[in-house]
């Protein structure tokens, strides 16, 4: 069972940045595809970015696309999400999730994610 934990969530001004931790516990980190989610209020979860260590694959959406990095450190079994350049539209909930076994077309799939964390807020406003 896999257990993962979030920090670094906060407020901060439109064009601020934050970076969000993920600890993952539980199982061989370099075997999951971790990745984040942001649900806002009143608003349906969506892909923000996704990393996959084994068979390789980096995504991100299109609204977050050239200013959020999703990076992962194995010895620690941490994956992180640096933000840049923070818009007022950013402001949610952000979860980390981790699968195993996805393949590349799932890998925007919140449904194929097996663990999630509790989520940590941000909240961009001036």
């Amino acid at each position: 069972q896999v257990q993962l934990v979030e920090s670094g969530g906060g407020l901060v001004q439109p064009g601020g940045s934050l970076r969000l931790s993920c600890e993952a516990s539980g199982g061989t980190f370099t075997r999951l595809a971790m990745a984040w989610f942001r649900q806002a209020p009143g608003e349906e979860r969506e892909f923000v970015a996704t990393n996959r260590w084994l068979g390789g694959g980096t995504y991100y959406a299109d609204s977050v696309k050239g200013r959020f990095t999703i990076s992962r450190d194995n010895a620690k079994s941490v994956v992180y999400l640096q933000m840049n350049s923070l818009k007022a539209e950013d402001t949610a909930v952000y979860y980390c999730a981790a699968g195993t076994g996805l393949i590349t077309s799932s890998l925007r799939d919140a449904a194929r994610y097996n663990y999630w964390g509790q989520g940590t807020q941000v909240t961009v406003s001036s």
